[in-house]
């Protein structure tokens, strides 16, 4: 699982700063009750990046983009699949986290 330290180390490489802001804000649920490992539905997608457009500006997409693949990838998800729109087609496309489902 790619954790905020990776994201950042990440970002640095790809766009020469960490923004942790960026990183904080699409894992905000994660570890949460209710969601744990399951928050990616909720900010991991097309809208996600666009409210981080909104609340970090325009570069500030890219890297939420690049995040957001890193961790698709991790559910099996490859850049030839459609990526999600939106919270529901997160879950519609079998993206939803199910595995790491907390007992």
């Amino acid at each position: 699982m790619s954790s905020f330290q990776t994201h950042c180390q990440e970002s640095i490489r790809i766009f020469g700063k960490p923004y942790e802001g960026v990183h904080r804000w699409l894992d905000e649920f994660m570890g949460t009750e209710g969601y744990g490992m399951r928050h990616r539905k909720l900010r991991h997608h097309l809208e996600g990046i666009k409210q981080v457009r909104e609340l970090f500006g325009g570069e500030a997409g890219e890297v939420a983009r690049r995040h957001i693949i890193s961790d698709l990838k991790e559910e099996g998800w490859t850049e030839d699949d459609h990526f999600p729109e939106n919270q529901k087609d997160y879950v519609v496309m079998g993206l939803f986290c199910w595995r790491h489902k907390e007992k």
